[in-house]
Protein backbone atom coordinates (compact mmCIF):
# COMPACT_ATOMS: atom_id res chain seq x y z
CA UNK A 1 0.00 0.00 0.00
CA UNK A 2 1.36 3.43 -0.97
CA UNK A 3 0.61 6.18 1.52
CA UNK A 4 2.19 9.57 0.85
CA UNK A 5 2.66 12.38 3.33
CA UNK A 6 1.91 15.68 1.63
CA UNK A 7 2.36 19.16 3.02
CA UNK A 8 -0.31 21.61 1.88
CA UNK A 9 0.32 25.36 1.96
CA UNK A 10 -2.71 27.14 0.52
CA UNK A 11 -1.08 30.53 1.04
CA UNK A 12 -2.57 33.82 -0.08
CA UNK A 13 -5.29 35.27 -2.29
CA UNK A 14 -7.05 32.64 -4.36
CA UNK A 15 -4.59 30.02 -3.12
CA UNK A 16 -7.03 28.52 -0.57
CA UNK A 17 -9.81 28.41 -3.18
CA UNK A 18 -7.86 26.51 -5.82
CA UNK A 19 -6.03 24.29 -3.34
CA UNK A 20 -9.41 23.14 -1.98
CA UNK A 21 -10.27 21.83 -5.44
CA UNK A 22 -6.84 20.27 -5.87
CA UNK A 23 -7.33 18.39 -2.62
CA UNK A 24 -10.69 17.12 -3.84
CA UNK A 25 -9.05 15.75 -6.98
CA UNK A 26 -6.32 14.04 -4.93
CA UNK A 27 -8.85 12.48 -2.59
CA UNK A 28 -11.10 11.40 -5.47
CA UNK A 29 -8.36 9.63 -7.40
CA UNK A 30 -7.07 7.99 -4.21
CA UNK A 31 -10.52 6.73 -3.24
CA UNK A 32 -10.79 4.91 -6.58
CA UNK A 33 -7.20 3.61 -6.75
CA UNK A 34 -6.58 0.49 -4.67
CA UNK A 35 -3.66 0.91 -2.30
CA UNK A 36 -3.22 4.64 -2.86
CA UNK A 37 -3.75 7.08 -0.01
CA UNK A 38 -2.55 10.47 1.16
CA UNK A 39 -1.97 12.01 4.54
CA UNK A 40 -2.41 15.76 4.09
CA UNK A 41 -1.00 18.21 6.62
CA UNK A 42 -2.03 21.86 6.32
CA UNK A 43 0.32 24.70 7.17
CA UNK A 44 -1.40 28.10 7.55
CA UNK A 45 1.60 30.13 6.40
CA UNK A 46 1.58 33.20 4.23
CA UNK A 47 0.61 36.84 4.48
CA UNK A 48 -1.96 36.43 7.26
CA UNK A 49 0.64 34.55 9.27
CA UNK A 50 3.08 37.41 8.57
CA UNK A 51 0.62 39.97 9.95
CA UNK A 52 0.33 37.92 13.13
CA UNK A 53 3.98 36.99 13.64
CA UNK A 54 6.20 39.16 11.42
CA UNK A 55 7.28 36.07 9.48
CA UNK A 56 5.85 34.34 6.40
CA UNK A 57 6.51 30.98 8.05
CA UNK A 58 7.91 29.98 11.44
CA UNK A 59 11.63 29.86 12.05
CA UNK A 60 11.60 26.05 11.93
CA UNK A 61 9.25 25.95 8.94
CA UNK A 62 11.70 24.40 6.50
CA UNK A 63 12.70 21.74 9.02
CA UNK A 64 9.04 20.85 9.50
CA UNK A 65 8.54 20.44 5.75
CA UNK A 66 11.70 18.48 5.04
CA UNK A 67 10.28 15.06 5.89
CA UNK A 68 7.27 15.22 3.55
CA UNK A 69 7.07 13.39 0.24
CA UNK A 70 5.94 16.53 -1.60
CA UNK A 71 4.44 19.98 -1.09
CA UNK A 72 1.24 21.25 -2.72
CA UNK A 73 1.38 25.05 -2.80
CA UNK A 74 -1.28 27.64 -3.67
CA UNK A 75 -0.04 31.21 -4.02
CA UNK A 76 1.95 33.89 -2.24
CA UNK A 77 1.54 37.65 -2.29
CA UNK A 78 -0.47 40.43 -0.69
CA UNK A 79 -1.30 43.94 -1.93
CA UNK A 80 -0.40 45.40 1.48
CA UNK A 81 2.92 43.61 1.96
CA UNK A 82 5.92 44.25 -0.32
CA UNK A 83 6.40 41.44 -2.83
CA UNK A 84 10.02 40.91 -1.87
CA UNK A 85 8.88 40.20 1.70
CA UNK A 86 6.25 37.64 0.72
CA UNK A 87 8.27 35.87 -1.96
CA UNK A 88 11.57 35.85 -0.10
CA UNK A 89 9.83 34.81 3.09
CA UNK A 90 8.07 31.68 1.89
CA UNK A 91 8.35 30.42 -1.69
CA UNK A 92 11.98 31.13 -2.59
CA UNK A 93 13.39 29.75 0.68
CA UNK A 94 11.64 26.44 -0.01
CA UNK A 95 13.04 26.25 -3.52
CA UNK A 96 16.57 26.92 -2.30
CA UNK A 97 16.60 24.92 0.92
CA UNK A 98 15.13 21.86 -0.79
CA UNK A 99 17.33 22.29 -3.88
CA UNK A 100 14.28 22.35 -6.16
CA UNK A 101 16.54 23.25 -9.05
CA UNK A 102 14.40 21.96 -11.91
CA UNK A 103 11.26 23.99 -12.56
CA UNK A 104 9.05 22.41 -15.24
CA UNK A 105 6.27 24.49 -16.80
CA UNK A 106 4.24 22.90 -19.61
CA UNK A 107 2.18 25.09 -21.95
CA UNK A 108 -0.26 23.36 -24.27
CA UNK A 109 -3.18 24.60 -26.37
CA UNK A 110 -5.77 22.02 -25.37
CA UNK A 111 -8.94 20.99 -27.22
CA UNK A 112 -11.78 23.29 -26.22
CA UNK A 113 -9.45 26.19 -25.43
CA UNK A 114 -9.04 29.25 -27.66
CA UNK A 115 -5.68 30.91 -28.09
CA UNK A 116 -5.57 34.72 -28.37
CA UNK A 117 -3.39 34.15 -31.43
CA UNK A 118 -5.59 33.71 -34.48
CA UNK A 119 -5.49 30.51 -36.47
CA UNK A 120 -4.06 28.22 -33.80
CA UNK A 121 -5.80 24.89 -33.36
CA UNK A 122 -5.65 22.45 -30.47
CA UNK A 123 -2.26 20.80 -30.35
CA UNK A 124 -0.54 23.42 -32.51
CA UNK A 125 1.14 24.86 -29.41
CA UNK A 126 2.77 22.26 -27.20
CA UNK A 127 5.90 23.20 -25.29
CA UNK A 128 7.64 22.70 -21.96
CA UNK A 129 9.77 25.37 -20.32
CA UNK A 130 12.64 24.33 -18.07
CA UNK A 131 13.56 27.07 -15.62
CA UNK A 132 16.68 27.09 -13.47
CA UNK A 133 15.08 27.56 -10.08
CA UNK A 134 17.62 28.15 -7.33
CA UNK A 135 20.29 30.60 -8.51
CA UNK A 136 20.76 32.92 -11.50
CA UNK A 137 19.25 36.38 -11.31
CA UNK A 138 17.16 35.52 -8.23
CA UNK A 139 20.12 34.61 -6.03
CA UNK A 140 19.91 36.74 -2.86
CA UNK A 141 23.38 38.22 -3.34
CA UNK A 142 23.87 41.98 -3.19
CA UNK A 143 23.27 44.94 -0.96
CA UNK A 144 22.75 48.66 -0.55
CA UNK A 145 25.51 51.11 0.28
CA UNK A 146 24.89 54.63 1.67
CA UNK A 147 21.09 54.20 1.68
CA UNK A 148 19.08 57.39 1.43
CA UNK A 149 22.04 59.50 0.37
CA UNK A 150 22.89 60.97 -3.05
CA UNK A 151 25.60 58.31 -3.27
CA UNK A 152 23.25 55.40 -2.65
CA UNK A 153 24.55 52.34 -4.47
CA UNK A 154 22.65 49.11 -5.07
CA UNK A 155 24.22 45.86 -6.24
CA UNK A 156 22.22 42.80 -7.28
CA UNK A 157 24.44 39.91 -8.33
CA UNK A 158 23.43 37.00 -10.53
CA UNK A 159 24.96 33.67 -9.60
CA UNK A 160 25.55 30.99 -12.25
CA UNK A 161 27.34 27.82 -11.21
CA UNK A 162 28.47 25.13 -13.60
CA UNK A 163 26.59 22.56 -11.54
CA UNK A 164 23.34 24.48 -11.61
CA UNK A 165 23.56 25.54 -15.25
CA UNK A 166 24.53 22.11 -16.53
CA UNK A 167 21.87 20.42 -14.40
CA UNK A 168 18.95 22.41 -15.81
CA UNK A 169 20.20 22.18 -19.40
CA UNK A 170 20.73 18.44 -19.11
CA UNK A 171 17.25 18.02 -17.63
CA UNK A 172 15.80 19.82 -20.66
CA UNK A 173 17.61 17.53 -23.10
CA UNK A 174 16.68 14.39 -21.19
CA UNK A 175 13.05 15.48 -21.20
CA UNK A 176 13.23 16.14 -24.93
CA UNK A 177 14.42 12.54 -25.47
CA UNK A 178 11.54 11.17 -23.38
CA UNK A 179 9.05 13.52 -24.99
CA UNK A 180 9.78 12.50 -28.57
CA UNK A 181 7.93 14.66 -31.08
CA UNK A 182 9.93 17.52 -32.55
CA UNK A 183 13.05 16.74 -30.54
CA UNK A 184 14.16 20.35 -30.25
CA UNK A 185 15.66 22.29 -27.36
CA UNK A 186 15.82 26.09 -27.44
CA UNK A 187 18.21 27.89 -25.10
CA UNK A 188 17.29 31.48 -24.23
CA UNK A 189 19.93 33.96 -23.05
CA UNK A 190 21.06 37.56 -23.47
CA UNK A 191 24.71 36.84 -24.20
CA UNK A 192 25.14 39.84 -26.49
CA UNK A 193 24.77 42.11 -23.45
CA UNK A 194 25.63 39.87 -20.47
CA UNK A 195 29.12 38.86 -21.45
CA UNK A 196 29.89 36.74 -18.41
CA UNK A 197 26.85 34.86 -17.14
CA UNK A 198 25.07 34.36 -20.45
CA UNK A 199 28.19 33.60 -22.49
CA UNK A 200 28.98 30.99 -19.84
CA UNK A 201 25.42 29.61 -20.22
CA UNK A 202 25.90 29.37 -24.01
CA UNK A 203 29.13 27.44 -23.54
CA UNK A 204 27.55 24.96 -21.15
CA UNK A 205 24.59 24.55 -23.50
CA UNK A 206 26.87 23.70 -26.41
CA UNK A 207 28.74 21.18 -24.28
CA UNK A 208 25.60 19.36 -23.14
CA UNK A 209 24.03 19.51 -26.62
CA UNK A 210 27.02 17.62 -28.02
CA UNK A 211 25.92 14.62 -25.93
CA UNK A 212 22.49 14.62 -27.62
CA UNK A 213 23.23 14.77 -31.37
CA UNK A 214 19.73 13.51 -32.20
CA UNK A 215 18.14 16.63 -30.69
CA UNK A 216 17.83 19.79 -32.77
CA UNK A 217 19.04 22.89 -30.93
CA UNK A 218 18.79 26.65 -31.23
CA UNK A 219 19.89 29.60 -29.12
CA UNK A 220 17.79 32.75 -29.00
CA UNK A 221 18.19 36.08 -27.28
CA UNK A 222 15.39 36.62 -24.81
CA UNK A 223 13.84 39.52 -26.73
CA UNK A 224 13.70 37.42 -29.89
CA UNK A 225 12.23 34.49 -27.93
CA UNK A 226 9.51 36.72 -26.47
CA UNK A 227 8.59 37.94 -29.97
CA UNK A 228 8.51 34.44 -31.38
CA UNK A 229 6.32 33.14 -28.56
CA UNK A 230 3.56 35.51 -29.63
CA UNK A 231 3.92 35.08 -33.38
CA UNK A 232 5.21 31.51 -33.93
CA UNK A 233 4.60 29.62 -30.66
CA UNK A 234 4.17 26.36 -32.56
CA UNK A 235 7.90 26.44 -33.37
CA UNK A 236 8.87 25.72 -29.77
CA UNK A 237 9.20 22.31 -28.16
CA UNK A 238 11.45 22.40 -25.07
CA UNK A 239 12.80 25.74 -23.86
CA UNK A 240 15.54 26.07 -21.25
CA UNK A 241 16.46 29.37 -19.63
CA UNK A 242 17.69 31.06 -16.50
CA UNK A 243 15.56 31.83 -13.46
CA UNK A 244 14.47 35.29 -14.63
CA UNK A 245 14.08 34.68 -18.35
CA UNK A 246 12.13 31.44 -17.96
CA UNK A 247 9.91 33.05 -15.34
CA UNK A 248 8.85 35.73 -17.82
CA UNK A 249 8.63 33.48 -20.87
CA UNK A 250 6.52 30.88 -19.09
CA UNK A 251 3.87 33.50 -18.35
CA UNK A 252 3.81 34.49 -22.02
CA UNK A 253 3.50 30.82 -22.96
CA UNK A 254 0.59 30.37 -20.54
CA UNK A 255 -1.30 33.28 -22.06
CA UNK A 256 -0.82 32.22 -25.68
CA UNK A 257 -2.19 28.78 -24.78
CA UNK A 258 -5.41 30.25 -23.47
CA UNK A 259 -5.19 31.16 -19.80
CA UNK A 260 -2.91 31.52 -16.80
CA UNK A 261 -5.54 29.37 -15.11
CA UNK A 262 -4.25 26.33 -16.99
CA UNK A 263 -0.55 26.69 -16.16
CA UNK A 264 0.94 24.29 -13.57
CA UNK A 265 4.49 24.18 -12.29
CA UNK A 266 6.70 21.50 -10.77
CA UNK A 267 9.67 22.54 -8.62
CA UNK A 268 11.72 19.37 -8.52
CA UNK A 269 14.59 18.25 -6.35
CA UNK A 270 16.21 15.92 -8.92
CA UNK A 271 18.10 13.86 -6.35
CA UNK A 272 14.88 13.37 -4.31
CA UNK A 273 16.72 14.11 -1.07
CA UNK A 274 14.09 16.74 -0.26
CA UNK A 275 10.41 17.22 -1.09
CA UNK A 276 9.51 18.70 -4.46
CA UNK A 277 6.81 21.35 -4.67
CA UNK A 278 3.86 21.62 -7.07
CA UNK A 279 1.82 24.76 -7.69
CA UNK A 280 -0.26 26.76 -10.16
CA UNK A 281 1.61 29.61 -11.86
CA UNK A 282 -1.14 32.24 -11.66
CA UNK A 283 -0.33 33.78 -8.29
CA UNK A 284 -2.59 35.27 -5.63
CA UNK A 285 -4.96 37.22 -7.95
CA UNK A 286 -6.42 39.39 -5.19
CA UNK A 287 -8.80 41.09 -7.62
CA UNK A 288 -10.98 37.96 -7.72
CA UNK A 289 -10.56 36.57 -4.19
CA UNK A 290 -13.71 35.10 -2.67
CA UNK A 291 -15.81 35.51 -5.81
CA UNK A 292 -15.65 31.93 -7.06
CA UNK A 293 -14.01 33.05 -10.30
CA UNK A 294 -10.60 31.42 -9.92
CA UNK A 295 -9.82 28.63 -12.35
CA UNK A 296 -8.67 25.57 -10.34
CA UNK A 297 -7.49 23.58 -13.35
CA UNK A 298 -3.87 24.77 -13.11
CA UNK A 299 -3.82 23.43 -9.56
CA UNK A 300 -5.39 20.16 -10.65
CA UNK A 301 -2.84 19.85 -13.46
CA UNK A 302 -0.19 20.45 -10.76
CA UNK A 303 -1.75 17.62 -8.76
CA UNK A 304 -1.26 15.36 -11.78
CA UNK A 305 2.39 16.43 -11.99
CA UNK A 306 2.76 15.64 -8.28
CA UNK A 307 1.30 12.17 -8.79
CA UNK A 308 3.57 11.54 -11.74
CA UNK A 309 6.59 12.61 -9.68
CA UNK A 310 5.63 10.13 -6.96
CA UNK A 311 5.51 7.35 -9.54
CA UNK A 312 1.71 7.11 -9.52
CA UNK A 313 1.51 7.39 -13.30
CA UNK A 314 -1.91 5.77 -13.73
CA UNK A 315 -3.47 8.13 -11.20
CA UNK A 316 -1.74 11.09 -12.85
CA UNK A 317 -3.08 10.08 -16.25
CA UNK A 318 -6.60 9.81 -14.84
CA UNK A 319 -6.44 13.33 -13.40
CA UNK A 320 -5.09 14.73 -16.66
CA UNK A 321 -7.79 12.92 -18.61
CA UNK A 322 -10.52 14.38 -16.40
CA UNK A 323 -9.19 17.91 -16.97
CA UNK A 324 -8.94 17.36 -20.73
CA UNK A 325 -12.49 16.04 -20.87
CA UNK A 326 -13.73 19.05 -18.92
CA UNK A 327 -11.97 21.41 -21.34
CA UNK A 328 -13.18 19.56 -24.40
CA UNK A 329 -16.81 19.37 -23.33
CA UNK A 330 -16.87 23.08 -22.34
CA UNK A 331 -19.92 22.71 -20.11
CA UNK A 332 -18.20 23.46 -16.79
CA UNK A 333 -15.54 26.13 -17.19
CA UNK A 334 -14.68 29.33 -15.38
CA UNK A 335 -14.97 32.77 -16.95
CA UNK A 336 -11.35 32.99 -18.14
CA UNK A 337 -12.18 30.13 -20.53
CA UNK A 338 -15.52 31.53 -21.63
CA UNK A 339 -17.67 29.62 -19.16
CA UNK A 340 -19.89 30.57 -16.25
CA UNK A 341 -19.02 27.93 -13.67
CA UNK A 342 -17.60 28.67 -10.25
CA UNK A 343 -14.29 27.44 -8.88
CA UNK A 344 -16.08 24.83 -6.80
CA UNK A 345 -18.28 23.67 -9.67
CA UNK A 346 -15.23 23.00 -11.82
CA UNK A 347 -13.65 21.04 -9.00
CA UNK A 348 -16.86 19.07 -8.52
CA UNK A 349 -16.89 18.22 -12.22
CA UNK A 350 -13.37 16.84 -12.00
CA UNK A 351 -14.37 14.73 -9.02
CA UNK A 352 -17.40 13.44 -10.93
CA UNK A 353 -15.23 12.42 -13.87
CA UNK A 354 -12.78 10.69 -11.56
CA UNK A 355 -15.56 8.73 -9.88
Amino acid sequence: MAEYNLAVIAGDGIGPEVIAEGRKALEAVASDTPGLSFRLTDFPWGSDYYRETGRMMPEDGLARLAGFDAVLFGAVGDPNIPDHVTLQGLLLPMRRAFDQAICVRPAVLYPGVVSPIAGKAAGDIDMVIFRENTEGEYAPVGGRLYPGSPHETVIQTGVFTRRGTERIIRAAFEHSVRRGGKGKVTSVTKSNAQAFSMVFWDEVFEGVAAEFPQIETESLLVDRAAMDLVRWPEEFDVIVASNLFADILSDIAAVVTGSMGLAPSANVNPERRFPSMFEPVHGAAFDIVGRGLANPLATIFAVAMLLDHLGEHTAANRVNAAVLQTLNERTTLTGDLGGGASTQQVGDEIVRLLG
